[in-house]
């Protein structure tokens, strides 16, 4: 198919055998679907999504455990994504509990400043939001505040992928969030094609440009086309910051096994604001049961529309997924962008 962007012509181009690539954010996602560019491809080029919203790879023992503390009274704060994601029992939003929709961490705190309840901020999100919620320990916060850290790092998800091969991935898209945060060094350690790409659609048909001419010319490592956001150190003081509160855990991911040093649990020092140390909470492996294939979209194997439940009996209004519920999921960005292909 001819297309008028020089960019996507170039891309024709290189394109000169089988290529898959994999992004890992949900923002990427969204700009793909509502920018049509799967339909500026050459047919065999493909782009699929990795585990990059980090609601959705929120495992629902977890869920479970956050209804367990608005089940015992607390005040539940968290962003309102979280809300719909389906846990054993239920959801945050129709358990009944105290549960509050916060912009952000400090928001949670001004509850708990005014209240003599216990709040418990659900904390999500990969490095991009980490340093924010480690910024707010470190000024100490009332005694009836605690969080429920569900924190995950980006690297150990591709290293996990990158070894099973199930995907047979040619390369990545790097999330031009994160590494504003993370910096590149870390993504050194892959011997695969990989571009750190921003958000318009010129830089996505860029990035998969410099990804296709790398795996043309037999060569694997980290090109920047993000320069105007992501340097080569990240950002130093927001890693320090994180680095002070959180320190690394193995967790599971929803549609993986637990992945080595994938998360990040807070320091024994600022343990009186764990959650799940301050109310004895156990996260329980929980057993899929239903038909839902988020799993395997988040793994890369996989597309929405694959799925027998896909806009039928899970949308956005009635999820049965986490991949419907958050703005970052790929279903609900496929179903909102219909023409996504």
């Amino acid at each position: 198919m001819a297309h008028d962007n020089p960019i996507a012509q170039k891309l024709a181009e290189l394109t000169d055998r089988p290529m898959t690539f994999m992004h890992v954010c949900g923002t990427h996602e969204a700009a793909i679907a509502k920018n049509g560019i799967r339909s500026m491809l050459p047919g065999n080029l493909k782009i699929v999504m990795g585990p990059g919203c980090p609601v959705c790879i929120t495992p629902q023992g977890e869920i479970d455990a956050a209804l367990e503390l608005a089940a015992k009274g607390c005040i539940i704060a968290t962003y309102g994504d979280l809300l719909r994601v389906p846990g054993s029992e239920g959801t945050l939003e129709s358990c009944g509990g105290d549960v509050r929709v916060v912009q952000g961490v400090h928001k949670a705190i001004e509850i708990a400043q005014k209240t003599d309840k216990e709040v418990v901020f659900v904390s999500v999100g990969f490095e991009t939001t980490a340093p924010t919620v480690a910024a707010m320990l470190l000024i100490k916060p009332p005694a009836n505040f605690s969080i429920l850290s569900f924190h995950r790092i980006v690297p150990p998800a591709m290293q996990w992928l990158l070894s099973q091969g199930e995907a047979r991935l040619d390369g990545f898209m790097l999330p031009g969030h994160v590494l504003t945060v993370a910096g590149i060094d870390e993504y050194r350690q892959f011997q695969v094609p990989q571009v750190v790409a921003g958000f318009e659609a010129d830089d996505i048909l860029l990035g998969l440009c410099m990804l296709a001419q790398q795996v043309r010319d037999g060569t694997g490592f980290v090109e920047n086309a993000y320069p105007r956001a992501v340097k080569e150190e990240g950002n130093p003081k927001a890693k320090a910051i994180m680095d002070q509160v959180f320190e690394v855990c193995d967790v599971e991911w929803r549609g993986f096994p637990v992945i080595p040093k994938s998360g990040l649990k807070l320091r024994d020092e600022f343990s009186q604001y764990d959650a799940q140390k301050k109310f004895n909470i156990v996260y329980k492996k929980v057993s899929k049961n239903s038909a839902c294939i988020c799993d395997k979209v988040l793994r890369g194997i996989a597309d929405p529309s694959d799925c027998k439940l896909f806009g039928k009996v899970c949308t956005p209004r009635t999820p049965v997924g986490p991949c419907m519920v958050s703005h970052e999921g790929a279903c609900k960005i496929w179903h909102s962008y219909p023409t996504h292909k």
